[in-house]
């Protein structure tokens, strides 16, 4: 049985049609790789936005569709019951009829309106390059467990949890996991960090022509992650509940207080006084040489752990910025998919995982499964890094050239 089940219209349109006969109540679209989310035919209620798909329904052979949805008033024929791909009307349809479900897409429905806004169609393309975690464990206790094989019997929360491990080191280290969101630095300079943040990877700002100029973290200042109040004699003042009492960041307001920019340009450091304590340029370099960690035009930021949050320099303010940053993979159920090319990396270390925490083990068996599972992963590295001869070569071309002085 091949793997793919989708039609290339169901794959590209997110749409399937059915040519109705007399009386027909019935109507079987599976055959989508995202199942059907249905709530309700009532276009006045707020749970009818929460449908991942549109209903429409043609009498002139396909020539212009209308969708099925009532405004309080219910109407006739109206979806009863979604069940899977099986779709249920309240009574028979007229015989030749066509009747048409779209899944939303982002820039809207392709029959009868434009308003089926979503990204359901979106979130399936390229699918077919990943194998979704639960399959994968289905699969690995049907290979490796059972009689006659290295595994004789283990529970399914246990391998669940190896997966579920395997993928989160695999997001780290070998699966391509970096995800990134386009946001404006706003005047308070500072960003939230993502829901599912777990370290940033990259983040750059973004001119008028659309080119990315890479922001370093800046090393002037920090962000403490607490702030006690202290008495005269320096010990923290607790509350009654004998927590230490919280105040401001003095240190923060000092640097908000800053332009950065101006902080390392201005003249005045450079013709000050070099044996001066608060002579800034001297700490920065600017008198005997340039500081490479801040010899940047782009502006820094820093991240601020203890209020969750990125903040930027000031000459940053407004800017376009993108930030790409490192996932665990478990965030959201789009994200519990493997690389088809690291599949076989995952099931040698759920394999090694389940068999090295089981007792009485032979130990020549658990090293041999270390050493595959380490192989495998290596190959599956390589495999991910998606390197390309001609790209390779491309870049190589100049490597010969004279550096004219």
């Amino acid at each position: 049985m091949s793997l793919i089940t989708e039609t290339n219209r169901q794959y590209y349109e997110g749409a399937k049609s059915i040519v109705a006969t007399a009386g027909q109540t019935i109507f079987n679209f599976s055959g989508f790789d995202t199942p059907f989310v249905w709530f309700t035919s009532n276009g006045d209620d707020e749970n009818y936005e929460l449908n991942n798909f549109k209903f429409y329904k043609s009498t002139n052979n396909g020539v212009t569709f209308t969708e099925v949805v009532y405004y309080t008033t219910p109407i006739s024929p109206r979806i009863t019951n979604v069940n899977g791909g099986i779709i249920t009307l309240n009574s028979g349809a007229t015989s030749g009829n066509i009747y048409l479900v779209q899944l939303k897409r982002l820039e809207g429905g392709k029959y009868g309106d434009n308003n089926a806004f979503g990204t359901v169609v979106e979130e399936n393309y390229s699918s077919y390059a990943y194998i979704k975690l639960d399959e994968l464990i289905n699969n690995f206790i049907v290979a490796y467990v059972g009689d006659d094989k290295l595994i004789i019997t283990a529970k399914r929360t246990d391998i669940v949890f190896h997966a579920k491990r395997g993928l989160q080191e695999f997001s780290y280290d070998v699966l391509k996991s970096i995800k990134s969101q386009e946001l404006t630095v706003p005047p308070s300079l500072n960003v939230i960090i993502p829901q599912d943040y777990v370290n940033y990877v990259k983040i750059s700002r973004i001119d008028s022509n659309g080119i990315k100029h890479i922001i370093y973290p800046g090393m002037l200042s920090g962000h403490p992650y607490e702030i006690p109040i202290q008495d005269t004699e320096g010990f923290p003042i607790q509350d009654t509940f004998d927590s230490n009492i919280e105040g401001t960041s003095i240190t923060e307001e000092r640097w908000n207080a800053n332009k950065t920019n101006e902080l390392i340009n201005n003249e005045e450091y450079f013709t000050s006084d070099i044996y001066n304590n608060n002579n800034i340029s001297r700490r920065l370099g600017q008198r005997y040489g340039m500081n490479t960690s801040q010899a940047n035009i782009n502006g820094t930021f820093m991240i601020n752990d203890r209020e969750g949050k990125i903040s930027f320099s000031s000459d940053l303010v407004d800017s376009l910025i993108i930030l790409e940053y490192i996932s665990d993979g478990l965030a959201y159920d789009l994200d519990t998919r493997v690389p088809k090319l690291a599949e076989e990396a995952m099931y040698a270390y759920i394999l090694h995982s389940v068999i090295s925490n089981k007792q009485n083990q032979p130990e020549y068996i658990v090293q041999r499964l270390k050493q595959e599972k380490f192989a495998k992963i290596r190959n599956a590295k390589i495999r991910l890094s998606n390197i390309k001869l001609e790209e390779f070569t491309k870049v190589l071309r100049g490597q010969y050239k004279w550096i004219k002085h």
